[in-house]
């Protein structure tokens, strides 16, 4: 299974969200919270091509984008897949 990183805030609903999704697939995962942290937001926005909002989900190098996009790939049934590699 790929590498899984999730940018989030701890008062985001979106980051809850998007991790609950990947815990109930059981999919570990690394949290880098951002929080009160502008060297780290100001690392993940570049990484993330701009995008200032969490969350922001990479899965192996690939930035997937944030919460609906997570739940898109989940109904599309490509998640899974990404996952896989």
């Amino acid at each position: 299974m790929k590498t899984v990183e999730i940018y989030t805030s701890s008062l985001c609903g979106f980051c809850h969200a998007a991790k609950r999704l990947l815990k109930k697939k059981g999919v570990k995962f690394t949290e880098i919270s951002v929080d009160g942290d502008r060297a780290l937001r100001a690392k993940m926005t570049k990484r993330a091509q701009g995008r200032t909002s969490v969350p922001q989900i990479f899965i192996g190098k690939e930035h997937i984008g944030g919460c609906d996009e997570l739940h898109g790939l989940e109904r599309q049934g490509a998640l899974d897949i990404m996952l896989e590699g």
